[in-house]
């Protein structure tokens, strides 16, 4: 088992040592769109508004013409590069994490994902993930948070083994998982206190909280990653390990 205070706690000791630099990273894996979604936040209009929009269309107006393919075109354009760019980012982004949690080194992560054979094997995977996700929230919001916990583990899987398969990383992070959603959800919670305070600080203290949390979900990794070895759910060969050695949660190998 793990408790979130072994966890934090280690992290805490590895960002005293990068963290500017892991500032650096946990912007690009939130641009990327990889953040947990705590942070996020936008605003709405007022009733008014709407009732002037919807006035504006239904007259045929000018807004009424360019406003819908403006937005589906801007939609199209964010979510391909979504797809073809950012999950790259927040995979190189995840394995930067990984690599630091086992102190090892963290150069070049973000072209990791860019790589030969590693860029369709992250994208096809990635992409299958949040198909799975969509189509679960379909049924109801909570099974669609339920397998986004479940599959979380998956950008970290791919950040050890990009052609491990898609179908292979999801039913392993469903694996690693099991047994620990809730302590998950509870760990996610645990950072709110730290987003709330950033907000307080203009919005801009959100940012700093960032590379805290993504410290501390490398640390889960590292354990469930361990869980999985002893219990026979991986090999050595399947993450891209060397053998005899793993990582046992306290630095050591």
């Amino acid at each position: 088992m793990w408790s979130r205070v072994e966890l934090k706690d280690r992290a805490k000791a590895l960002l005293r040592q990068i963290y500017w630099s892991a500032f650096g990273v946990s912007i690009v894996i939130a641009l990327a769109g990889g953040n947990n979604g705590w942070s996020g936040g936008g605003g709405s209009h007022s009733g008014n508004s709407r009732d002037s929009i919807y006035v504006n269309i239904h007259n045929n107006s000018l807004i009424g013409w360019w406003l819908f393919p403006t937005l589906l075109t801007g939609f199209i354009v964010v979510l391909a590069l979504r797809i073809f760019i950012g999950y790259c980012l927040e995979v190189g982004g995840r394995r930067y994490f990984v690599q630091s949690a086992q102190y090892r080194n963290n150069k070049g992560c973000f072209s990791f994902g860019f790589n030969g054979r590693n860029y369709t094997g992250i994208v096809s995977s990635m992409l299958l993930m949040k198909i799975y996700i969509f189509l679960w929230s379909l049924l109801l919001i909570i099974p669609g948070i339920v397998k986004s916990y479940a599959y979380r583990m998956v950008p970290y899987i791919l950040a050890e083994n990009p052609n491990i398969g898609a179908r292979e990383a999801i039913a392993l992070s469903n694996e690693m998982t099991m047994g620990h959603k809730f302590d998950m959800f509870v760990l996610d919670l645990s950072f709110i206190g730290w987003y709330l305070l950033g907000v307080l600080a203009c919005g801009i203290g959100v940012l700093f909280v960032m590379p805290y949390e993504n410290a501390t979900n490398a640390e889960l990794y590292l354990v469930l990653r361990r869980n999985a070895l002893n219990n026979n759910l991986c090999s050595y060969e399947d993450l891209l390990l060397d053998r005899p050695g793993y990582y046992d949660g306290n630095g050591m190998w």
